[in-house]
């Protein structure tokens, strides 16, 4: 296959076939592209179709669910060089931007011009806007403000099927409102690369939000924390975040960054709300047993907060092995789906470290294993499908945020249900009849 500037050096290569989730297992490239322009990607897309290469497409590598690992004789699209912000639109509140732009360099380039754009992913600093398109990414605030695709106006994205295999399609609109057609653009934004490629994203932003109080509240059981989870839920409340973080994380962060933070409870709620939610939030986690709850509007000491809570996963990836849950459940019953995971791991004897948006019932259970313990490693391997399945007893779902990727296509078939598995794999095959774009994911 004849392309300009084929990356096939081995470790290159190696380090470019695979995201964070190292359990998910990942194949060997044929080569990797850093494209720059949206006929970079159509070239080689056109060229990896009709020499039957599948493709990959990557940013930053932050996903936990192994969407951009590799499958054996593709090509890596690695997007992080298509970097550009295009155009920040403040009159009408938009902008337009390149798959490979970080999320932060983007919140801080619309925050100049006194705007904002509100998904922030734990992995803001590094992830990648066409990252987070492809997994519809949430983060922290996402409980009042959305997710990504709440946020996608429009797309480009190098597509084939219907039209040739490298034919940019643009999708969507710049407007507030429009309903001409299906919503192509929507069925992107979650796709995990498995459609098409991205090329350039138009994104809806905000102006920028009003100051904000913090609102602690420390708890003697993870229980107890989600009763208070759910108890705000039904009195209304609605805060930008309401985040849960448990003993075991917070001492791992504590020992790793030194920031003066001293776990004395089993769990913490961590929210950010605008009065009066505020106040209902210190009634609520009093009501719900707290054993102290606190109200802050210091900046700094609500930022060291927020930055343990987001530093949670490189601290306890320190410890070993991790494999990373990602289900969401029903707010109300955020209280049983956190007394079945403690549950679960004291049945598998799997060390499980707990860390939620706890607010929209979306629960990240981290299974620590020894490095090189294979029975450990079983053991959470069943303690993860056994989450999985009382997730979907309660309701809920195998993924909010992290994607399907390898690790979850069991779960979201079970999910799913044969019928609307079908319909799934039939709009795959009705846009990508070659399986050229990323294919055995999601």
């Amino acid at each position: 296959m004849k392309l300009p500037n084929l990356i096939t050096d081995p470790n290159t290569l190696a380090g470019l076939s695979h995201d964070e989730a190292e359990w998910a297992p990942a194949g060997t490239p044929y080569a990797a592209l850093r494209p720059q322009s949206t006929e970079d990607v159509q070239r080689a897309v056109k060229a990896c179709a009709e020499h039957s290469v599948p493709i990959v497409p990557r940013g930053a590598g932050t996903g936990l669910s192994g969407g951009a690992n590799a499958t054996n004789g593709c090509l890596v699209l690695d997007l992080s060089r298509m970097n550009r912000i295009i155009e920040i639109d403040r009159d009408n509140l938009l902008a337009v931007v390149q798959p490979g732009v970080v999320n932060d360099d983007l919140k801080k380039a619309v925050a100049a011009q006194g705007l904002w754009y509100p998904p922030d992913p734990a992995s803001s600093p590094w992830s990648t806007i066409g990252g987070n398109v492809a997994t519809n990414a949430g983060g922290l605030c996402c409980l009042k403000y959305g997710v990504t695709r709440d946020y996608v106006l429009g797309l480009e994205a190098v597509l084939g099927g219907p039209v040739p295999y490298g034919t940019a399609v643009r999708l969507g609109r710049r407007t507030t409102k429009g309903v001409a057609g299906y919503d192509l653009t929507s069925l992107l934004v979650g796709s995990e690369g498995t459609l098409g490629v991205v090329t350039e994203i138009t994104v809806r932003l905000r102006p920028a939000p009003r100051p904000a109080d913090t609102v602690v509240g420390a708890f003697d059981s993870l229980v107890a924390a989600g009763q208070a989870v759910a108890l705000s839920t039904s009195r209304g409340l609605q805060p930008a975040a309401l985040e849960l973080i448990d003993r075991a994380c917070l001492q791992a962060v504590e020992d790793w960054k030194h920031l003066g933070i001293e776990p004395d409870t089993e769990a913490m709620l961590l929210a950010r709300a605008e009065t009066p939610d505020a106040d209902g939030l210190v009634a609520a986690f009093t009501d719900a047993g707290a054993v102290w709850t606190e109200r802050s509007t210091d900046s700094t000491e609500a930022e060291a907060l927020f930055a343990a809570r987001r530093l949670t996963y490189p601290a306890l990836e320190r410890l070993g092995p991790l494999l990373t849950e990602d289900v969401c459940v029903p707010r109300s019953a955020v209280p049983a789906m956190l007394a079945h995971i403690e549950e679960i791991g004291a049945r598998h004897q799997v060390r499980i470290a707990t860390i939620a948006h706890a607010g929209d019932g979306n629960l990240h259970p981290l299974l620590i294993t020894p490095p090189g313990d294979d029975n450990a490693r079983i053991a959470a391997q069943a303690a993860f499908e056994d989450i999985i399945d009382q997730a979907l007893a309660l309701g809920g779902t195998v993924t909010g945020e992290h994607g399907v990727g390898l690790l979850k296509r069991d779960g979201m078939i079970r999910e799913l249900g044969p019928g609307a598995h079908a319909v799934q794999q039939a709009i795959k095959h009705a846009l990508d009849p070659l399986n050229l774009f990323n294919p055995g994911k999601a």
